[in-house]
This record gives structure tokens, sequence and C-alpha cells, in this order.
């Protein structure tokens, strides 16, 4: 089994397929950054669906057996379930996945993502008020058109949905209890996500965050939940169920509980830059080895020898860090 320094194995490959998106939230893409007049990447930059199996097939030699699809918005990229279903077509992939902001979910194009392979769906959703959603999103979109879109992956069979809040105090904590008792069912689980530095645009500070804890102690008086066993080693979420049965809830802490001891996760920037860490500051350029005529043999020995390289523990070590990193945005290499 290919491990890391740390003894970490390689399981999961995160795939962005662009680095735009229709929102500009500000823990991700804040306008001031990402205005009108920001130059994203031209399509000739991005890695082609060819590349992007040819190098997710390279990844499942090593180990690799879950893949999501992030961005940027997955959506955006055009005819994403053709990239699903090519994927799909890769035997030792056992899950494929998708996390999205739910905006451009159709019914169509949910029943196009199902029928081409696609496993399950995560929903970025971060209030159920439509002003503080409007103030989240930050492009006055309403939370009912996610509401619809994620009806839509509900209706096709997508179950459960994985619905992602970021929580930060005093801008959305007060959605906490109302996105709960929405989202109290069989056919979702939603996760609580403390705001993280991922990246250096959204000008993170501690005090912004709200422990995983107080969320599990302010649920738990109004919808009593205990413990659940994680799924597999290196889940990032720490699960819970309602004691009524009505579903579970999760909570992925990196700020006040690392789990970094447990990442099996490589991700892959659309313009085909390697990320051993979600706090990556710099990445290999994998790219020019799928463009250059590499055999696949050279381009898994780098692989091997890049993850066998790898140290990485970013969230363990970041209250060490006295200068800000300039890691690389969110957007860039998805969640």
């Amino acid at each position: 089994m290919l491990q890391d320094k740390l003894g970490r194995p390689i399981h999961d490959l995160r795939i962005s397929v662009t680095d735009r998106c229709n929102f500009r939230c500000g823990y991700c893409m804040p306008k001031a950054i990402f205005g009108a007049g920001y130059q994203f990447m031209k399509r000739d930059e991005l890695l082609s669906f060819e590349e992007l199996v040819r190098a997710a097939q390279l990844f499942t030699d090593l180990g690799v057996v879950k893949v999501r699809i992030t961005g940027g918005e997955p959506l955006i990229r055009q005819k994403i379930e053709v990239l699903i279903a090519m994927l799909a077509q890769i035997n030792s992939i056992r899950d494929i996945s998708m996390t999205t902001n739910a905006s451009l979910l159709t019914l169509d194009k949910a029943r196009s993502l199902k029928e081409a392979g696609l496993n399950r769906i995560t929903v970025s959703l971060d209030a159920l008020d439509n002003d503080v959603f409007k103030q989240m999103n930050d492009v006055d979109f309403p939370v009912a058109k996610v509401l619809a879109g994620i009806d839509c992956a509900r209706q096709v069979g997508f179950k459960p949905i994985k619905v992602n809040m970021v929580v930060r105090k005093d801008i959305n904590e007060d959605q906490v209890l109302p996105m709960a008792r929405y989202f109290r069912s069989p056919d979702y689980i939603l996760r609580f996500i403390e705001y993280m530095d991922v990246g250096h645009s959204n000008q993170w500070q501690p005090q912004q965050v709200v422990a995983a804890s107080r969320l599990v102690e302010k649920i738990n008086r109004q919808f009593p939940i205990e413990t659940v066993t994680a799924n597999y080693q290196g889940e990032v979420a720490e699960r819970w169920r309602y004691l009524d049965g009505q579903g579970e809830i999760g909570f992925i802490a990196s700020i006040t509980q690392p789990f970094c001891r447990d990442c099996s996760r490589v991700r892959l920037s659309a313009e085909g830059k390697l990320y051993t860490c979600l706090f990556a500051t710099g990445g290999y350029d994998l790219r020019s080895l799928l463009r250059n005529d590499h055999s696949d043999d050279t381009i898994k020995q780098k692989l091997s020898e890049l993850w066998q390289q790898r140290t990485d523990r970013y969230s363990e070590l970041r209250a060490t860090q006295t200068v800000p990193l300039q890691k690389i945005e969110m957007s860039y290499i998805g969640g």
C-alpha cells in the first residue's frame, strides 16, 4: 500500500473541473478579490475530460477508490455528465460524488448526472433565511432556487444528500437550528463546517470560528443526538444521529479538532496542478506530464514519489504559524 511519511494511504481524489463560480461567498471567493475584472483560466488551460480520466486511472492504480468532482462550481463546466460517465468506466473507482451549490441543478441535469454514474451529491448551503443566504453568496441569489435544486436531486434518487453549512460567528450562526430542523430527515445528512483559513483572500480570523462542540450542544438541546462510528478511517466529519431516528448530522472541525493524521486525500486543480493538502502553498504540475508524451509508468512513478514525500499536517500546526501563508484559494482546488 502506497503511504506518505506519516503512514497515511492515498484513498480519495478530488478533481476541480473549473475555477469559476457564480457565487461570491466571502469565505471562498470574496467579491473584493474575484470581481468583474478577475481573470479566470482560459479553456485551453483546463485539463480536458480525457486528461482528467487518465489522471484518475493512474491514481486508482496507486490506491484511490473515491473521486469527488469540485470547482469552483462544477456544474458550470459544460457537459460535466460526460466526464462522470467516463470516470464511471474505471472499475477501481467505487464512489463518484460531486460538491455543488445546486444553483444550476435542474431536474434534467440531476437525472443526467445520476444516469451517467454519479453516486452522491453534496450541496453547499449556508442559510435558510433568504436575506442571510444572499449576504453569504453576495450575488443576490435566492435560497428557494437552491432548495429546488436539492429537491431535484432527491427526486431522481440521490439519497441521502449531504448538505454542507459553513458557520461564521455573528453572520449565519443563528441559522444552525433552522437548518437542522429543515434537513432532519433520513433523506439528508447536514454537516456543519468550522470556518477555515483555506486560501488567503478571505481574511480569516480565529475569533470568527464557531467551535463544533458548541454546535453539538446547541443542537442536542433541541434535538437529542448521539455519536455514530465513522464509516471509514479518514472520514472528515464526526458523525451523529438523532435519537428519534430522523437521520444523522455531522461536524467538520478542522480548527478545533484537526484530523490531519488520517487524511488520505489528494487534490487536482482544474489546470492540472497536484496538491497534497487543502492548505497547500504550492502544487506540482501534472498537466505538463500528461501533455508531453510521458508514459503511464513514468507518471505513476512521479505520483508515487510525491505521495511518499508527503508530510502535510497544517491544521495540527496552525497555532504555531507566526507568519500568514499564501495558501492556494479554495475556489482553485475545491473544499
